[in-house]
């Protein structure tokens, strides 16, 4: 079981721990991280993700988007995952939602509640659906989405990778 909490100051040693074993393991992206693999001052990060939540505040350059933690039942963070309320020019083939489970948590169906999660919340603030976009070779993520309802709509590539969209309707 996991839970979903918006990020903090309380939560900064925690989530650089999360952000360096991304590093150590050889990853130089954390996706649905907000660019947190990106920043250097965690700080800044954070001012940036409470930013995008509001239209009143959120860059010119990203959609309003919600990010989360995932925290297991003790409190650790174990993945991330955002929301993006709607999609813009750049994000029409990556779409609504981005996650990343922390390298030594995979395996464990971490990335399946957490998608489970966001559905909810996509439901509640009233999208009717939610569009995900994933590298083919990545199994575990195709997995994942299906498990959650995805549906294949088409493929692209992205730097030279095969990718996939895929559609959830909200119900």
């Amino acid at each position: 079981m996991i839970t979903l909490k918006r990020p903090t100051k309380e939560y900064e040693s925690e989530a650089l721990a999360f952000k360096q074993e991304f590093i150590e393991n050889g990853e130089t992206t954390i996706n649905g991280s907000e660019l947190l693999d990106q920043m250097d001052s965690y700080d800044e990060w954070l001012k940036s993700v409470t930013d995008n939540i509001s239209p009143d505040t959120v860059n010119s350059e990203w959609v309003v988007t919600d990010t989360y933690f995932a925290f297991d039942e003790d409190d650790n963070i174990v993945g991330i995952i955002d929301l993006r309320h709607e999609l813009n020019d750049f994000l029409k083939d990556f779409g609504n939602s981005g996650y990343s489970v922390r390298p030594s948590q995979r395996r464990k169906g971490y990335a399946t509640e957490m998608l489970k999660l966001i559905i909810e919340r996509a439901h509640q603030i009233g999208m009717d659906k939610l569009q995900l976009s994933v590298e083919t070779s990545n199994e575990a993520s195709v997995k994942t989405i299906t498990k959650n309802g995805g549906k294949y709509e088409r493929s692209f590539t992205y730097e030279g990778e095969e990718a996939a969209v895929y559609m959830i309707v909200l119900v």
